[in-house]
């Protein structure tokens, strides 16, 4: 049954267009207490009596107004009430000192030319790396969240390069922690304000995604083994790799970038409401 006291977790939105021309908001929201999942409309009106920030990620939300199917599995939304905001992403400080150690990180490649090739991407590039997210939706979705990961995989490699990692070299592996999804800078836009996450469309003209970008400049600039990590570490073709696993007689560096990765998004902090 419906009841304005229930609490919602902001999980993911959207704007888009409906086939008359006018704009349609698409909402889920989570319940609090059982974790059950809600789908939600908002109709233009709805979206313009409405501030953006309510829609941040994270938020807890009640629906003060609304009109539900017979499953109470979808809503139609009219009026929110906002009762926690989430925050945003990490401090000016916090993006700073994970900024620092990043560089610190890519002072620890002993390659001259490999170094300056990453410190020259993430010099000419600080102001997006430091607010860019590391998703829209999945992990690390949050101002700052490409940071975190970043630097949870390069931690993640460090720990384990002596154990497992004797068939690459540790530079490699920096590098393509580094670069990984270095791409994400322009794939995604952030607003600095409401925390709202998008992609950019100007991105996707020019690029099919963050990998392919990884690898092309890698590639470009000859950094062949760096290029190849970075081009699998989705792991499947379906999940965008371009070097998909599960193809035969892959060399075992291959798969490093993807399990580094892939333990991050799982461990890591996954979204802004986990900053606590």
């Amino acid at each position: 049954m419906f009841s304005t006291e229930i609490i919602y977790e902001v999980v993911t939105f959207s704007i888009g267009d409906t086939k008359s021309g006018t704009k349609m908001g698409k909402l889920q929201l989570k319940d609090t207490e059982n974790g059950e999942l809600l789908n939600c409309i908002l109709w233009e009106e709805a979206l313009n009596r409405l501030d953006m920030k309510l829609f941040r990620c994270g938020n807890l939300l009640k629906i003060a107004s609304g009109s539900f199917n017979e499953r109470y599995n979808n809503c139609l939304v009219s009026a929110l009430e906002l009762i926690k905001e989430a925050k945003t992403g990490i401090s000016r400080q916090e993006q700073e000192e994970t900024f620092a150690e990043l560089q610190g990180y890519i002072n620890k490649i002993k390659d001259e030319k490999l170094r300056d090739f990453v410190n020259k991407i993430y010099s000419e590039n600080k102001d997006k790396i430091m607010i860019s997210p590391a998703a829209k939706l999945m992990h690390h979705n949050y101002i700052g969240g490409l940071m975190v990961h970043t630097l949870e995989c390069l931690k993640y490699a460090e720990k384990n390069m002596e154990i497992f990692f004797q068939r690459v070299k540790e530079d490699e592996v920096f590098a393509a922690c580094l670069l990984h999804d270095i791409g994400k800078i322009f794939e995604y836009t952030v607003d600095t304000e409401s925390g709202l996450i998008d992609y950019d469309e100007n991105f996707r003209k020019e690029w099919i995604s963050h990998s392919q970008y990884g690898f092309s400049i890698c590639m470009t600039s000859g950094f062949k083994r760096v290029a190849k990590m970075i081009a699998a570490h989705h792991g499947r073709a379906e999940w965008g790799a371009i070097v998909d696993l599960d193809g035969k007689d892959l060399e075992p560096y291959v798969y490093l970038i993807h399990h580094i990765d892939d333990l991050s998004a799982k461990f890591g902090k996954t979204n802004v409401a986990m900053l606590g």
